[in-house]
């Protein structure tokens, strides 16, 4: 039996509303579900991008919190979104450009290359392109 792929990704934000814009332009579109978890324990906010993932934005009720990620602390390190070709990799660096999002450039590395950048919480992101 193989192993399953990735079916979406939540990260915990401490300013869904700021976050929720943010990542509406980075999208291109809108969320898709914008609602309290039936639990009463967060409320999600949730984009559908291609191939069926879902990326969701959290924030945990009664449990405000203006920390900011850093990939040296336990959890998460990074979220990598791929792309087809390292030509599409520069696309992704200018249409960084033309929204002010600051990112470190196109790098290369015999694995792939990548352009990273992070969300308002100093999430690091990044579009990754594997060797050609």
């Amino acid at each position: 039996m193989a192993f399953p792929g990735l079916q979406h990704i939540a990260i915990t934000v401490s300013d869904l509303r700021r976050s929720t814009e943010w990542y509406t332009r980075l999208f291109g579109a809108g969320p898709v579900l914008d609602e309290d978890e039936e639990g009463g324990e967060f409320h999600h906010t949730v984009f559908a991008l291609d191939g069926g993932m879902l990326f969701g934005l959290h924030t945990h009720l009664g449990r405000e919190t203006r920390d900011r990620a850093d990939e040296r602390r336990t959890g998460l390190d990074h979220v990598g979104f791929a792309v087809a070709s390292h030509a599409e990799l520069a696309e992704w660096a200018k249409r960084l450009d033309e929204l002010g999002i600051p990112h470190g450039g196109v790098k290369k590395a015999h694995y792939g290359s990548g352009v990273s950048f992070r969300d308002p919480d100093n999430i690091p992101l990044e579009f990754f392109a594997g060797p050609e």
